[in-house]
């Protein structure tokens, strides 16, 4: 017997709550360094059209499976598949995913609040340019810092998720949402005041395609999935907490709108400042901790400025992480039965310990041999591995799953449920069976190197 599922206290709460989910770091770390590297307008045109034609699909079909099984990840997909293991194992990709990620994510997090703090004592006065951006290598590099930081920032996350549904995730959401919201208007309303913001603007609202590379397209689509958090198990978990009289597929337009909005508003609260002083908008991703803080130095007010920024980043983290905790919350609470309690202070040390190793990557303080053995750093292998891979496989099994083994008459009546939308029902069930599974394959095959789509345009421009 299935135990009695906690709900959403409202709708509003819950919108907030996914909404957070999808706006983190990504909309205002990685979006705007991808749009920079990518050519900016034609970019964000890719990327909005992904996001509304095969991401929202994907959001909607984790919801109808949260919602109508009342389950997290693992049992959810174990419910709908008479038991099969092999669908459970989706589950539990979901599940393995949103841990590993959540332990690297929370050291950036770290970086973030140490920014904050480091911004409040005016840490770039009587400083040079060089100087600025040698201060993120020497936070990287400073192991017990880090790890401090991380410690701090995944006990912010225990004390929101340790109140469960509506007293904790639902509560902090509806306040810290709306905080992320003013303090993003009001910094693109500084940066609307900057001597660039017309030339940020053209750059990217103003498509220009002969900037855009093959390969950026599936950046695009990847930056869409990204921003979305689907493939993650968060959105089958939220589902689940969802009543019957919501309308899902408003939802998810109402949720991926919010999250557009916010990747533009931050670009655009971003590069006016870059081309203020005539640096180029590809940044990387150093953008956030190397280039803006030398760039915040040379503005009026830098000490508000920069504080405010990265208090907003902490937020965005914040709304996140939090939701990335719960999938591994939710699932030991079914599959163990363990109290919230026990759930939330085992698995948030067990993740703390997982995020030392991230922690040290700069150091050198573990694993000194990782990066001649992998290419890569500790923390750059899980950025890499969960985020080339495994969120992309977990996201193309799920639409397989949903598109051609589930029940259709179980995934039909959940999505007409409490909606005013119904008439989209072929065109959506045509996008989870057909056009997504094939655009998230073609993701993994670029990033495998199975298919190369820089060489495949060059081939059939000549």
């Amino acid at each position: 017997m299935k135990q009695q599922r906690e709900h959403w206290g409202s709708r509003i709460g819950f919108i907030m709550a996914a909404a957070g989910s999808a706006i983190g770091l990504g909309s205002l770390w990685r979006f705007p360094y991808l749009a920079g590297e990518n050519g900016g307008g034609a970019f964000v045109l890719l990327y909005v059209l992904f996001t509304f034609f095969i991401a929202v699909p994907v959001f909607i079909a984790e919801l109808v499976i949260g919602r109508n099984t009342q389950r997290s990840a693992v049992s959810a997909f174990g419910d709908l598949s008479n038991q099969s293991n092999n669908w459970k194992l989706l589950g539990w990709l979901n599940v393995l995913t949103t841990f590993l990620i959540l332990s690297y994510y929370s050291v950036v997090s770290g970086w973030c609040v140490n920014y904050a703090l480091m911004s409040i004592n005016h840490f770039t006065a009587g400083r040079t340019p060089t100087q600025i951006r040698d201060v993120f290598t020497s936070l990287y590099t400073s192991g017990d810092i880090n790890i401090f930081w991380l410690f701090i920032f995944i006990l912010l996350n225990i004390g929101i998720v340790y109140g469960g549904i509506r007293k904790g995730i639902e509560y902090w959401s509806r306040k810290l949402m709306p905080a992320l919201l003013v303090i993003l208007v009001g910094l693109f309303f500084y940066s609307m005041t900057l001597s660039g913001f017309g030339d940020a603007f053209k750059f990217l609202f103003y498509p220009d395609f002969a900037k855009l590379k093959a390969s950026s397209i599936l950046d695009a689509l990847g930056m869409s999935f990204f921003t979305m958090s689907v493939g993650l198990g968060i959105i089958i978990t939220y589902g689940s907490y969802m009543k019957h009289s919501e309308d899902i597929p408003k939802t998810g337009f109402i949720v991926s709108t919010m999250t557009i909005l916010v990747s533009l508003f931050g670009s655009l609260m971003i590069f006016p400042i870059i081309f203020t002083f005539g640096m180029a908008p590809e940044g990387g991703p150093g953008l956030v901790f190397k280039t803006l803080p030398v760039l915040f130095n040379e503005l009026p007010g830098t000490l508000v400025i920069s504080t405010v920024f990265f208090i907003l980043l902490v937020f965005t983290a914040l709304t996140s992480t939090i939701s990335l905790l719960e999938v591994v919350v939710a699932n030991l609470m079914e599959l163990l039965s363990w109290s919230r309690a026990k759930s939330v202070l085992l698995s948030s040390l067990g993740i703390f310990i997982f995020g030392i190793p991230s922690a040290l990557s700069g150091s050198g303080g573990i694993f000194a041999n990782w990066k001649a053995l992998y290419g890569k750093d500790f923390f750059d292998t899980l950025n890499y591995f969960t985020g080339s891979w495994m969120l992309p496989l977990a996201a193309l099994f799920t639409t397989l799953f949903v598109g051609w083994f589930m029940d259709k008459k179980i995934t039909a009546d959940e999505f007409l449920k409490g909606t005013s939308l119904g008439k989209i029902l072929r065109v959506w069930f045509f996008l989870i069976r057909w056009l997504a599974p094939i655009a998230i394959l073609l993701v993994i095959l670029q990033e495998g190197g199975v298919v190369d789509a820089n060489a495949i345009a060059t081939y059939f421009k000549k």
